[in-house]
């Protein structure tokens, strides 16, 4: 049977799913996923935000994705100062707005305060539940546009699985399996700055395995424009697949982790960071979607446990 508790720790509230697999757990703040956790071998699936290396679990990316250039987007020759990675992440406006034995439902509403930041009335509405194939978590994203005019936005997830799982275990043991073969470039990240350029750099040649190691994260995150993968598969080398991430809706995808951290982030976007040479004029902005007044945009990834690790 699947229910709902609510957890209060020191640090922040929770609540959690359960099923006889599966327990997953969403902290209010930020409506992040913070716990994914085999209920019979106790295994723990997710990163546990160490503070010392990255302190977050799972943030949900709205309106932006990464960074601005000089921290800022333009509209309406007005300027805008959205923090990285957008509203959602670290916010306590967010809030617990509907639960059921197998769904949490979060939402937040514009704000005087938040068009401050983001010049335009919406709705974001995130849920998280069980589908009936109960190793399996679906990550979904509603936005409302609630303006007279035209509003601009990205979104994505920015899920941490922890690598390795057990102990003994390295983190070369793993590797990403992509649903099919790729010839495929990362788009390298300026240094400084943390913006896009046009430098590229092969990381896929030909193949659907991208063997894990630290250094590969040396530059940042590894980004993706245009995979025909839409599934990657956090993989062990001898026991096989762990956790696969399907994401149909995702134009984009982002690989990254601490160079010394012992996770992967495996991250559906609508939208990337901006470019070194941005104009900073938040419509011409690569990979921002438009939605019409009164419309709804709605996007989901879903995550799956495989059930040998369960």
């Amino acid at each position: 049977m699947i229910f709902v508790v609510e957890l209060t720790t020191k640090d922040f509230v929770m609540h959690s799913l359960q099923n006889d697999k599966l327990k997953i757990s969403v902290q209010d703040i930020g409506a992040e996923l913070c716990e994914i956790k085999a209920v019979q071998q106790g295994t723990q699936f997710m990163w546990d935000a160490n503070p010392k290396i990255w302190g977050s679990f799972a943030p949900n990316l709205f309106p932006i994705i990464g960074g601005l250039k000089h921290g800022i987007f333009k509209y309406n020759t007005n300027s805008y100062a959205v923090p990285k990675h957008g509203l959602i992440r670290h916010s306590k406006a967010i809030a617990l707005t509907a639960q059921t034995k197998d769904s949490l439902v979060y939402k937040l509403t514009y704000s005087d305060e938040l068009l401050k930041l983001y010049p335009f009335k919406f709705e974001f509405e995130f849920e998280i539940q069980f589908t009936l194939a109960d190793n399996k978590i679906i990550v979904s994203h509603t936005v409302k546009n609630c303006d007279s005019k035209t509003m601009y936005f990205s979104l994505g997830g920015h899920p941490a699985f922890k690598c390795p799982l057990f102990k003994g275990e390295a983190y070369s043991d793993y590797s990403l399996k992509f649903e099919t073969v790729e010839h495929a470039v990362t788009y390298i990240l300026d240094a400084k700055t943390g913006l896009v350029t046009d430098d590229t750099l092969l990381v896929l040649d030909h193949t659907e395995t991208l063997p894990l190691q630290h250094e590969l994260f040396d530059n940042d995150a590894l980004i993706f424009k245009s995979l025909k993968s839409k599934r990657v598969t956090l993989n062990n080398n001898t026991k096989g697949a762990v956790v696969s991430v399907d994401f149909p809706d995702f134009n984009y995808l982002g690989i990254w982790a601490k160079p010394n951290g012992n996770f992967v982030c495996i991250e559906p976007w609508l939208g990337i960071t901006d470019h070194v040479n941005s104009n900073q004029i938040l419509e011409q902005k690569e990979g921002m979607l438009s939605l019409k007044p009164e419309e709804t945009f709605s996007a989901t990834y879903s995550i799956t446990i495989n059930d040998a690790f369960l």
